[in-house]
């Protein structure tokens, strides 16, 4: 290619382009419609639930890559190039639309963006999309040019100078392709077996039996499910690796190539591979920094930057091997105006090792000589960095496993504590550090082939291509890697990009903080189809069943029984815990058996006495004055309680009804039954929906207010649901739901005028008690 001119320019041609709302493709569709304007785009987009692959590229023209391309055209004509030129074919590569019959070039850049997808995933989007497509252009009778854009890691496990040529390899990509889809269809099946459900069954019942038997099933079931896709990416690691590949991703990608050949560049067509190697954010084009997201470096400098990885096991002196966008882009467009000849393939490493090497080491110390500079911000000032010393893996690894260790006898100790403010401040903690070993471990996982390998990529196809551009047009869309200096790029360009990435979210989030905690408390809407449910132990009253069994003894009986009564709790205590992780309703259910024998008559009177001192004093002021602002609204408010009703009798003026448990009374004594089963868990959210058809409530405008996991089935069904103090299990996943959270705490030297005012200023209502 060096003996005369390259072609820049593509010509009045049809394109057809995969992936276009990746990395890659967005940018090679940026550059067709701004430098290539007499050619006509053909998008194979994939709708996303209710959005049609035409909606998702109008969002696709307005990232930042079409910025300059907009602004140079306007508004207006933007518009109407888009209608003219591009043609959007909804489909995906599993599923590719037939394919018009005038096609002149095709840029397949689709693939999957995980390194360690399922084995049936990756065979499935990179293999059978590959096939898919090659397929459709047969059915189709076009004959085009296809640029296939693989990766320079499809070399696998080796050492040395790897050439731009076919790749060498016996692995059959037809039966590799139909094993996969048989290991998947056989890990199912094996998930299914009662050995292998016995374990998620049993894990379910003790992290959910609380919440109930759905719940419980549901924890089951997702157990199962992540098995066996845990299964499926190790039969994908451990397949790559024993065909000398570092993982499934480059395994499938190699496969990919060999059904192209097969199908289609030594079928009688033309076929050019590209390779990139490791793509990172622009140089120039279609500005310095352009970069959408983290890519495959990113989360590793990134991590490095927060402090969160103290050491790599990679080595030194070997090639990280970056590339900007542009320069991928750029290599693309020119072998796609400079086609392969029928059944010759040509292979092309878009990369930087062999002419412009980027050592890890030299990386290492830019990337630390930056955020040593321009540190990371953190709540009590800056994040310092660490000096890596570039272990070696065993030495490593021997420290990861004794960290986790470290972590797991930690939670074995915490469940140990009672749940109050310190434990949860040690459970956030724990939890922290565990993220931190996990981040850590996966770091390792992915980037280990990358931080340690001794691959160098020759690139002569690549310069001679470069070379043979007209001297005039290099500057703008060449690749010449040797014009890189990687201290300009990487101080100047792109970690300060991936700065600015990380600053606009926390800028984002700060603001956020900053509007909600300048807007004045809204109050509630006035409304009378709104009901607010609020659990009654630990959220609006400081204590537990067992608690207010211990207020109702202390209050009613001789103090000569008292030693012989709390000899026999405390004994009995072991079991009561165990029923309680095992089931709320059991442990409720098995606790108040300990009322068998009492007279209602009795417990009614010392309810009234003090019994009601002892709970008033335990009640929250946040909780009193919450209930009012409900009330006030025109809310309908309701205490639910899995124990006794009549044992939230000092609270009842406060609401619009009471829904708790009575126990079965002989004789006017009680017998330690229930009357009907404790309304915990599931059983309280099948009340919880019952009770709002029948008295037509809204429930997605609806509050709820709870403490403990047992509370998810029923806070899930409300649109406004809160977690009051609560346990680790509500925390995590009122942070996951984005829940409001708040810490109420009990007592408060108001609450009894509050309960005195509630039943005085209103003397016309009536509260009821229900079961």
């Amino acid at each position: 290619m060096t003996s005369h001119s390259a072609k820049t320019e593509l010509g009045n041609v049809h394109v057809l382009l995969t992936g276009a709302t990746g990395f890659v493709g967005q940018a090679v569709l940026e550059r067709l419609l701004a430098d290539h304007p007499t050619t006509h785009i053909w998008l194979l987009v994939r709708g996303k639930g209710s959005q049609s692959g035409q909606h998702r590229l109008r969002q696709l023209l307005r990232k930042p890559v079409f910025a300059r391309w907009r602004d140079a055209v306007g508004a207006d004509d933007a518009e109407r190039i888009v209608r003219e030129r591009v043609t959007v074919l909804d489909g995906s590569m599993t599923s590719v639309p037939e394919l018009p019959s005038r096609l002149d070039l095709v840029i397949h850049s689709a693939s999957t963006v995980s390194f360690d997808p399922p084995i049936h995933e990756a065979f499935d989007t990179n293999v059978n999309g590959a096939v898919s497509l090659y397929e459709a252009l047969l059915a189709s009778g076009s004959d085009p040019h296809v640029v296939h854009v693989s990766t320079c890691y499809v070399g696998g496990l080796r050492r040395g100078v790897v050439p731009e040529v076919k790749l060498e390899h016996d692995a059959d990509w037809r039966t590799e392709w139909t094993l996969a889809a048989q290991a998947h269809e056989r890990t199912e099946l094996t998930s299914r077996e009662p050995a292998v459900l016995e374990p998620f069954m049993a894990r379910a019942r003790g992290d959910h039996g609380k919440e109930g038997p759905v719940a419980a099933a549901r924890a089951s079931e997702n157990a199962r499910r992540a098995w066996v896709r845990s299964q499926l990416v190790a039969a994908g690691r451990r397949r790559a690796q024993s065909l000398g590949w570092t993982d499934v991703y480059t395994l499938t990608k190699a496969l990919a190539e060999r059904a192209a050949e097969d199908l289609w560049g030594e079928a009688g067509h033309r076929l050019s591979v590209v390779r990139p190697a490791i793509i990172e954010s622009a140089l120039q084009h279609p500005f310095p920094g352009w970069i959408d997201g983290f890519k495959v470096a990113d989360p590793l400098i990134f991590a490095y930057g927060r402090g969160q990885l103290p050491d790599f096991p990679g080595l030194p002196d070997s090639i990280l091997d970056v590339i900007p966008v542009d320069f991928v882009v750029n290599a693309i467009l020119a072998v796609a105006a400079n086609p392969a000849p029928v059944d010759e393939p040509k292979y092309f490493h878009i990369a930087s090792g062999a002419s412009n090497p980027l050592p890890f080491h030299r990386m290492y110390e830019n990337v630390r000589d930056y955020y040593t500079r321009h540190p990371v911000p953190k709540d009590d000032g800056f994040v310092r960095v660490p000096a890596w010393k570039f272990s070696g893996e065993r030495r490593f690894h021997r420290g990861l496993m004794l960290a986790r260790k470290k972590a797991d006898l930690r939670d074995a100790a915490l469940r140990l504590l009672p749940n109050d403010e310190r434990r949860r401040a040690l459970a956030a903690e724990n939890a922290r550090l565990r993220a931190g070993i996990a981040t850590l471990g996966n770091f390792i996982d992915l980037y280990r082939a990358y931080a340690q390998t001794e691959i160098i990529f020759d690139d002569r196809n690549t310069r001679a291509l470069n070379d043979a551009l007209p001297a005039e047009v290099r500057e703008d869309r060449g690749f010449d890697v040797e014009r890189i200096d990687w201290e300009e790029y990487l101080q100047k360009v792109h970690l300060p990009a991936l700065g600015e990435l990380t600053a606009a979210h926390r800028r984002r989030k700060t603001a956020a903080g900053r509007r909600a905690d300048a807007r004045p408390k809204r109050e509630l809407p006035r409304r009378s189809d709104v009901v607010a449910v609020f659990d009654l132990e630990r959220t609006v009253v400081d204590s537990n069943i067992v608690e207010q069994y211990l207020w109702v003894r202390t209050t009613g009986f001789r103090k000569a029984a008292w030693p012989k009564e709390a000899a026999d709790l405390l004994a009995s205590l072991p079991g009561y815990l165990r029923a309680e992780r095992r089931d709320r309703g059991e442990f409720i259910r098995a606790f108040l058996r300990r009322y068998r024998g009492m007279p209602i008559a009795r417990l009614e009177d010392v309810v009234g006495r003090g019994y009601a001192d002892t709970m008033l004093r335990h009640t929250s002021a946040d909780a009193v004055a919450r209930i009012r602002e409900h009330r006030a609204a025109g809310h309908r408010t309701v205490l639910v309680t899995g124990s006794i009703g009549l044992l939230a009798a000092p609270l009842a003026d406060l609401f619009d009804e009471v829904v708790g448990s009575s126990m079965h009374v002989r004789d006017g004594v009680l017998t330690g039954y229930l009357a009907k089963p404790p309304l915990v868990d599931e059983a309280r959210a099948a009340w919880l929906q019952r009770y709002a058809e029948e008295g037509g409530y809204d429930l997605a405008a609806s509050y709820g207010y709870g403490d403990s996991h047992a509370d998810l089935p029923w806070l899930s069904l409300l649109g406004r649901p809160s977690a009051i103090n609560p346990d680790a299990e509500l925390t995590r996943e009122a942070h996951r739901r984005n829940w409001d959270i708040h810490r109420w705490k009990s007592g408060g030297s108001g609450v009894r005028r509050d309960v005195m005012a509630a039943r005085a200023t209103d003397p016309a209502h009536t509260h009821e008690t229900s079961d």
